[in-house]
């Protein structure tokens, strides 16, 4: 069924609101630690040899000797911390596969934060990534590598708008993607990620749902349910500026190419695609079909992440980068795990609120 109405702005974008920080609480309960040694050097060679191998295909040799004390430190200070690093699937290999403790895309690391015994949980992903974490973990000491790590989705709809929707459509039940902050998940029924978000609108059993605010996601799962869909205008950066001629052409060049999409993309992408799924159905896809030569249509760190382990597969750009997972990096790792910074601590009001849409999503049945 098509997408009923769709309301919001579309080209209007606001800034990305930064998340609430500490104000130092967590470095004087933990307290700073020293600078590790960041020397390039034949033990640092020898220690790391292992993690080099898994990514050998993707990052080259000559920027590895500027990796690798990093990665060494950072794995370290990890224990002494008693922290444990969460990474989203379109970091860069070296975080990705050398310190990262989990992986995944948003439900994965979702369920991963909920599950964690570790003291202090370093997010590296975008900021309403560590308000979830902090959601579910109110107890841990939670930390962003970089505040200004935003997103496009959670910058276009506020708790305000929520609420405005609510009153336009009274009684229809609010189902909010995970792309949003915290102060909007506490205005909503249930969250979403795109691996179930067509499970989630379905298990309502109602005949119509609010969904924010993705509107190509609402677009992809209203075409595979009976639920009338009322969508909200919002996008992201990096999956909208796909195009489904161009994915055309590049089949033209090639037809044996396979064209793996994510939903985040607009239909007419989708329709150029052989498969359209989730970060982490994406990666299953390619794991049981393992095809010669493939477009991953999503942000570029996760076809390198996948070559990485799938060195037969044939990644063919294009690709386009986000701006704000890049702000993630090693130094920047190794400085939030040194000082405890930055601190997330989402209001308690708040984070009790949205801890209820969370969950209901995390305990729904696969």
């Amino acid at each position: 069924m098509p997408v009923v109405e769709t309301v919001g702005p579309l080209d209007e974008r606001r800034a990305a609101p930064s998340p609430a920080a500490s104000d130092g609480a967590a470095l004087r309960k933990f307290g700073a630690l020293p600078v590790p040694s960041l020397e390039w050097n034949a033990e640092v060679e020898r220690q790391t040899a292992r993690l080099y191998e898994r990514i050998k295909n993707v990052v080259p040799s000559v920027e590895w000797p500027f990796f690798a004390p990093y990665v060494k430190a950072i794995n370290a200070i990890k224990k002494e911390r008693n922290a444990v690093i969460l990474a989203h699937n379109y970091q860069t290999p070296e975080i990705y596969n050398c310190v990262a403790d989990f992986v995944g895309d948003s439900l994965q690391l979702a369920r991963e934060a909920a599950k964690a015994k570790a003291d202090v949980i370093v997010q590296c992903g975008v900021h309403f990534m560590a308000e979830t974490a902090n959601i579910l973990n109110p107890e841990k000491t939670v930390l962003i590598p970089d505040l200004e790590a935003g997103c496009s989705l959670a910058s276009a709809i506020t708790g305000e708008d929520v609420r405005m929707l609510r009153e336009r459509f009274p009684g229809v039940p609010v189902v909010t993607y995970v792309n949003t902050s915290a102060e909007v998940k506490a205005e909503s029924d249930i969250t979403c990620t795109s691996s179930n978000a067509l499970q989630v609108v379905e298990s309502l059993g109602s005949e119509r749902v609010i969904f924010v605010p993705d509107q190509y996601l609402a677009k992809y799962v209203a075409a595979q349910s009976k639920v009338k869909i009322i969508a909200w205008k919002g996008s992201c950066e990096v999956h909208e500026r796909f195009t489904g001629d161009e994915l055309e052409m590049i089949r033209a060049n090639d037809p044996s190419v396979q064209i793996v999409a994510h939903p985040e993309c607009p239909p007419d992408v989708i329709a150029a695609s052989d498969f359209t799924g989730s970060t982490a159905h994406m990666i299953d896809w390619l794991r049981k079909n393992r095809p010669k030569r493939v477009v991953l249509v999503t942000e570029c760190s996760m076809a390198d992440n996948v070559q990485a382990e799938l060195p037969d597969v044939e990644f063919t750009r294009p690709c386009n980068l986000c701006p704000h997972m890049k702000r993630i990096t090693l130094p920047k790792i190794l400085d939030s795990l040194l000082y405890t910074k930055e601190e997330i601590v989402v209001a308690p009001a708040v984070a009790e609120k949205a801890r209820r849409a969370v969950e209901r999503m995390i305990h729904l049945k696969s």
